[in-house]
Formats: structure tokens, sequence, C-alpha cells
């Protein structure tokens, strides 16, 4: 049995992720902040509801013990949660829109990374699935005339150049883990008010693929559903 952890899964490519992981018999825990939300979600689709806050260090410390009582390791971890933050243009971003972002999108990821590298240390077959945003490829910003360059949105796609790059050096670090990064593409979610031209089941498609790969799959790459993006 495959035992699965993906934050911020009571919506969106993270539900639909949990319920597709779900469906393919994993055990999964559906990382949620507000755990009555959680355990709604877990229960329609299957799966263990955990409260989990990942701008929390508590509530992740006390997520990785129930986990480490209950199941002993960890399988796969989807770092999922983020938050879009501010959408004004470069000239009015704060320093504290930034921290807000990061909180959540760097921080946060590092924060769940670190608590469950002992339990992903346990498994056989460690995978890590950071969901990034093609919005952090220098390369594709850079290009005027990419769409990712019609989307100044400073604080966000910055964190998830953050993102690829502690995903190259965790798995630079860790060889016997597979760590990737994945755009889901420009889905419709929460994240961007439902603007996306993708549905759900379409965006998480990516995150499954690499949620499920083999001890001899990539490492260090950062996809999408066509193959590797530019960094």
């Amino acid at each position: 049995m495959t035992t699965t952890l993906i934050t911020g899964a009571t919506r969106g490519l993270g539900l639909e992720t949990a319920r597709r992981l779900a469906e393919a018999g994993h055990t999964v825990y559906l990382g949620a902040r507000d755990l009555k939300h959680g355990q709604e979600a877990a229960e329609r689709i299957g799966a263990h509801a955990l409260q989990l806050d990942v701008t929390d260090e508590q509530s992740v410390q006390t997520a990785a013990r129930r986990v480490r009582e209950e199941a002993g390791l960890l399988d796969v971890l989807v770092n999922n949660a983020a938050i879009s933050g501010s959408w004004n243009p470069p000239a009015e971003i704060t320093a504290a829109d930034m921290e807000a972002v990061y909180a959540t999108n760097v921080f946060g990821l590092v924060r769940v990374t670190h608590a469950f590298l002992p339990l992903l240390g346990a498994s056989s077959n460690p995978v890590v699935v950071n969901v990034s945003s093609s919005g952090g490829s220098l390369t594709r910003c850079s290009d005027l005339t990419s769409l990712e360059a019609t989307f100044p949105m400073v604080a966000y796609n910055s964190s998830k150049s953050a993102v690829n790059m502690i995903t190259v050096q965790y798995a630079n670090a860790f060889s016997n883990m597979r760590i990737n990064a994945v755009n889901p593409g420009f889905t419709a979610t929460g994240l961007n008010d439902n603007q996306g031209t993708q549905t759900v089941g379409e965006g998480a498609e990516i995150i499954i693929r690499m949620a499920t790969i083999g001890p001899d799959g990539p490492t260090g790459t950062f996809l999408e559903a066509d193959g590797t993006i530019p960094w």
C-alpha cells in the first residue's frame, strides 16, 4: 500500500489529485488548514483528513507525528499548498506582499518537506512532487511573446522560481528519492478565480504521473504534460 500526503487538498488540483490517487489504491492523507473542511472532502473521496497548516510549525510537526504513528512511513509527498497573492503590478508590490506569498509557497513547502524527510527515508520508493508553475520559468517569463510574460505576478512567479531551485537542491542531496517540480498548466481553480483554460482533471494529470513514478523515474526535473520546461 502506498501512503501519500497532499498539502492544500480540500479543493482544486489538490483535491482532484487526492481523489485520483485514492481511487488508484493509495492511502491518502488529505492535508487541510481547516480540519472540518478536510473531513468533509476526505469522506467524499475515501481519504484521511489531516489538519495541516504549512505556515505553522506545530501543525506540521503534529501532522508528521500522526502519519508516523499510523503508517510508519511516507511514500509520496505532494507539496501542493499555495496562494497567488497580490495581482498588483510590480510598482505596487510591497515586501509584505512578498512575505505573505513566500510564507506558504516557499517556507511552507520547506517546512513540510523537512518534517517528513525521515518518513520518506523509510520508504523503498520515496517520491516528492512540488507543484510549481510555468510562471516560475525565467526562460519563459523573459520571453515577451510568451503567455507567462503577460502575467507580471512578482510574488507568485518568483516564489515558484524559488520552488524550482529548492527542488533541484533536494534532488541533488537525496539521490535515493525522486524529487521533481511540475507545472499543471493554466487550470481553472480558486487560485486564479477559475479563469484557467483547463479543468482540474487535466491539470492534475502531470501531478499524478509524477506521484506514481518508480525508483528508475526522473529526478531534479521541471515538467509539464508535454515534457520538460526550461528553467
